[in-house]
């Protein structure tokens, strides 16, 4: 089944179509991605554009739910339009899309026509986090809000050694929030890779965690984080991490990060 848009630009004998879009945005505005009443969401800024040019309401389907403050470089979600015969590119839906949530940090930047039974959640195969963590004396200033900051210096092969005893089909109740609303706690994660690259010319270094798997329970990515940060401050052993899954008891891990360095960044259909 095609998940990708077609090569055609007139639309005319269309009626109700089902478009894909991937978003990118900057989380510390919104409480989310969900709707949240009165409260900012991600999901409401897009539908409210949507209807500015289109006088319709329509809902519109992410992928996942991102939490309050965490971004996204690649969200997926879909939704349906009847724009009758007028006709529409998905390059000019993009461009209509973007000017009316302007001057909000959303921006779509592809817009396509899929097959109407396309699910951005349901169909999803695989999806990548990276967590962006500082460790250097001075507080970020043009990236406050999109990194974790921490004084300390982190032994990141000491946390990538730990990381890989989280890999694989795992109960993760150890990493599982207590609001996760997920039937199992049982997830396959087939990627949990730490990297340690130099960010200034000042000691600042910068360590990324990419975490991959069809999905995460809620919570998963940032106790995860929060679990490998105390192996990093050495506070914990490596084989510590593998204790705490075995425990399938929330507080025998480490604490949930904040969401300000968490990025969803690409997910695979």
């Amino acid at each position: 089944m095609a998940v990708t848009s077609k090569p055609t630009t007139s639309f005319s004998d269309m009626v109700m179509q089902r478009w894909k879009l991937t978003i990118e945005y900057d989380g510390a505005p919104f409480y989310g991605w969900q709707r949240q009443g009165s409260l900012p969401s991600v999901q409401q800024t897009i539908e409210t554009a949507i209807r500015d040019f289109s006088q319709q309401d329509i809902t519109i389907h992410a992928a996942g739910r991102t939490d309050t403050g965490v971004h996204a470089k690649g969200q997926i979600a879909h939704f349906d339009l009847d724009y009758g015969d007028r006709g529409i590119t998905p390059f000019e839906m993009a461009k209509a899309i973007n000017a009316h949530m302007k001057p909000y940090l959303v921006s779509i930047l592809k817009a396509e026509i899929v097959a109407p039974d396309f699910h951005a959640r349901f169909q999803a195969k695989n999806k990548l986090y990276t967590y962006r963590l500082l460790s250097r004396q001075g507080a970020p200033t043009y990236e406050r809000g999109k990194v974790w900051h921490t004084h300390h210096k982190l032994d990141s092969a000491a946390m990538h050694k730990a990381a890989q005893h989280l890999v694989g089909h795992h109960d993760f109740t150890s990493f599982r929030d207590s609001a996760c609303q997920a039937k199992s706690p049982v997830k396959t994660l087939t990627r949990l890779d730490v990297e340690e690259k130099i960010y200034d010319d000042h000691g600042g270094r910068e360590i990324l965690i990419h975490a991959e798997g069809r999905s995460f329970l809620h919570h998963q990515v940032r106790n995860m984080v929060g679990t490998l940060y105390l192996v990093g401050d050495g506070k914990w052993q490596p084989d510590d991490v593998r204790a705490a899954l075995d425990a399938k008891d929330r507080a025998k891990a480490g604490p949930t990060c904040p969401p300000d360095g968490l990025y969803l960044v690409r997910i695979d259909y």
